[in-house]
């Protein structure tokens, strides 16, 4: 399968293009002017190749666009946005999922291009389970949660497990058909977790049920809850259709003195860095 370096082919117009008008434009028009120049060079015809870089994409079959992404990525020849487009275009999620499972590179072209389609939702919960890659794991859980209701027994089973059960909860409160247990799990890790009082007060915010209302005002009128604390229980309170007027003074939390400003130990940045000033 030939290869074709559109980018790099673009590059070499762009930078003849830019010679050619120095000093023209501003460095903020160039930013306007790019991606316009880019999207005509994808109706131009190339003469060494007699398609355009669109044309020849889209004379594909989609078996060949796949083959032909996997072939760019191993053989190291950059990815042109045509390329990621024709494919998006025809819904290839289902011939892309096997690239999760390949090699980083592979996976991120992958998941950039399926996001949060329903067929690949319960691979990334798979994925979410088996991998020690942390940032990976927080991708996974926000494809997820765009369609929890579709992995929620999975998640069940993953908490009861104990396997990640904080993404497990996050995810479980997204989800819209109402299940018991979740509703029961959310409010005892609520009520459990003493250190992370405004991260449960979210789920339970996000999940909706308003049983939970009673149990967020009994924890935001204790007296030794912090101003963090605080803010985040009022929001779920409000979000569940409640209220909480009560008056309480946060004068003395640190959380409060650094928000408003009020901190001992709180930075004037503009005095601490002058030369910020002169050049804003």
């Amino acid at each position: 399968m030939k290869l074709y370096d559109f980018d790099g082919m673009f590059d070499e117009k762009l930078s003849e293009y830019i010679a050619k008008n120095s000093g023209k434009y501003k460095e903020e028009e160039w930013e306007d002017i790019i991606p316009k120049l880019y999207k005509k060079f994808g109706d131009t015809v190339i003469k060494s190749i007699g398609k355009t870089p669109r044309e020849f994409y889209a004379e594909m079959t989609d078996a060949e666009l796949v083959r032909s992404l996997k072939a760019h990525i191993r053989e190291g020849v950059p990815v042109s946005e045509f390329l990621c487009t024709e494919i998006e275009s025809r819904k290839l999620a289902e011939s892309l999922i096997p690239m999760l499972d390949g090699t980083p590179s592979e996976r991120e072209y992958a998941m950039n291009i399926i996001g949060s389609d329903d067929r690949a939702i319960k691979k990334y919960m798979q994925i979410l389970a088996a991998t020690d890659d942390e940032d990976l794991k927080n991708r996974c859980a926000d494809y997820i949660k765009e369609k929890a209701d579709l992995v929620v027994d999975d998640a069940l089973e993953n908490y009861r497990r104990g396997v990640d059960k904080e993404l497990m909860c996050e995810i479980m409160s997204r989800s819209v058909v109402r299940n018991e247990d979740i509703f029961e799990i959310l409010l005892k890790e609520f009520r459990g977790d003493v250190e992370n009082i405004p991260m449960h007060a979210s789920y339970l915010a996000a999940y909706g049920d308003e049983r939970a209302l009673p149990y967020l005002l009994d924890k935001i009128d204790e007296e030794g809850i912090s101003f963090i604390e605080y803010q985040e229980l009022k929001f779920a309170i409000e979000a569940l259709g409640g209220e909480y007027e009560k008056e309480r003074d946060f004068s003395s939390d640190p959380y409060y003195q650094l928000i408003k400003g009020k901190s001992p130990d709180a930075v004037d940045l503009f005095a601490a860095f002058p030369d910020i000033i002169k050049k804003v």
